[in-house]
């Protein structure tokens, strides 16, 4: 009989202990490539919203922190603090184009929708929208809105459809062009509409500043600093900023899968230990053929592998069709708005699936080391004399 076929009769020979002890390494890989997957999903997603921005600098309220960095990339509700007489200010230096946005929230079917205020004119041109059906609002004091692709698909909408907010009904003008952002699922209005809807008189959330001298950056957030007292933050600054609270995140979340993979750990020891109890018997018979130590402790050790290498093979795709079917049904919040965003999670990186499976490898390798030497190690005498 060769080592091959042994082995596989061993594994198959308890099936109930075999698939238990599968499960467990399976469920531990899943969970470390679930978090890896919406982890690698949300970074894609930071870098999309802050190239989508479009700005150089985002004069914040005074005082924001870094959650506030983070619902100014997914359109949560951010403080209304900011004037008019400040974006006024603002947009007087000379060699930048300041767009101030008012962010809010709504319902669509029951369903959390951003609502952003805007200049319509003025941010179509910022942001280099594309209208794909209908019309762009076309002032900025009538009753209006447009939306995203995204958000069209999801509710049906079309131009000619009438959104209610705020009590309002408001006529659909037209649905823009696909971002791949955030965007995609916002339904814009004319700015004075939206502080009138909200009630916040000419407030706005933050203004996108877009500088005509990207080497200037830094003087010009000192202007911006000197004209009003608010906070400005660097588009590489708020990426860096929003990435290590992110980078936190994730690797909370992946002790967490460590541990579940520690314990299926264990549960290899403990199988390939009681296996090697269960067969002394036949360790001392293969002993007495002319099989060396080293051939058993191998047949142990690939008995580990095995585990190691189904396991990894079945978490890995578990944890990324999880993540893929978990990802539209996580609650919307500042950090998860990313995964439901208009990218998609859970695709399936072939780095991920090759780490998770090598990784799980080694893991049981490491676990079968100590019962495989222990079956080695066995005399001849001790073990064909067990019973």
């Amino acid at each position: 009989m060769t080592l091959g076929k042994l082995v596989l009769k061993n594994i198959t020979r308890r099936r109930g202990r075999f698939v238990f002890t599968l499960l467990g390494i399976t469920i531990g890989i899943a969970s470390f490539v679930t978090f890896l997957s919406l982890g690698g999903s949300l970074k894609a997603e930071i870098h999309r919203e802050s190239a989508a921005l479009g700005a150089n600098l985002v004069v914040t309220p005074k005082g924001s922190c870094a959650y506030e960095q983070v619902s100014i990339l997914t359109g949560e509700q951010l403080p209304t603090t900011i004037t008019a007489e400040e974006v006024a200010k603002i947009r007087a230096i000379e060699g930048i184009t300041a767009i101030p946005y008012l962010t809010e929230r709504t319902a669509v079917d029951n369903r959390p929708v951003t609502v952003l205020g805007i200049l319509p004119d003025e941010t179509k041109l910022f942001k280099g929208w594309k209208v794909a059906r209908g019309a762009y609002l076309d002032t900025s004091t009538e009753e209006q809105a447009v939306v995203g692709s995204v958000l069209a698909a999801q509710f049906g909408l079309e131009p000619g459809s009438f959104l209610t907010i705020r009590g309002e009904r408001l006529p659909v003008r037209g649905v823009l062009g696909e971002t791949g952002s955030k965007d995609d699922l916002t339904v814009f209005l004319p700015l004075p509409i939206a502080q009138r809807l909200y009630g916040q008189g000419e407030m706005v959330s933050f203004v996108a500043v877009r500088v005509d001298d990207v080497n200037q950056v830094d003087n010009y957030a000192l202007k911006i600093t000197e004209a009003v007292n608010l906070g400005v933050v660097s588009d590489k600054q708020m990426l860096k900023s929003v990435l290590s609270i992110i980078g936190t995140v994730n690797v909370t979340l992946q002790l967490i899968a460590a541990v579940a993979i520690l314990a299926a750990a264990f549960g290899i020891i403990n199988t390939m230990m009681t296996a090697t109890y269960e067969r002394k018997r036949e360790i001392g018979i293969l002993q007495a053929l002319g099989a060396r130590r080293r051939t058993i402790f191998a047949a142990f050790m690939l008995e580990s592998a095995v585990y190691g290498l189904l396991g990894g093979l079945t978490g890995a795709l578990g944890g990324l069709l999880f993540s893929a079917l978990a990802a539209p049904h996580i609650s919307q919040n500042a950090f998860t708005a990313f995964v439901k965003g208009s990218g998609s999670a859970g695709l399936a990186d072939p780095w991920i699936i090759l780490g998770a499976i090598a990784f799980s490898a080694v893991v049981a390798i490491v676990a079968g080391v100590y019962p495989a030497w222990r079956a080695a190690r066995l005399s001849p005498v001790e073990a064909i004399s067990y019973e």
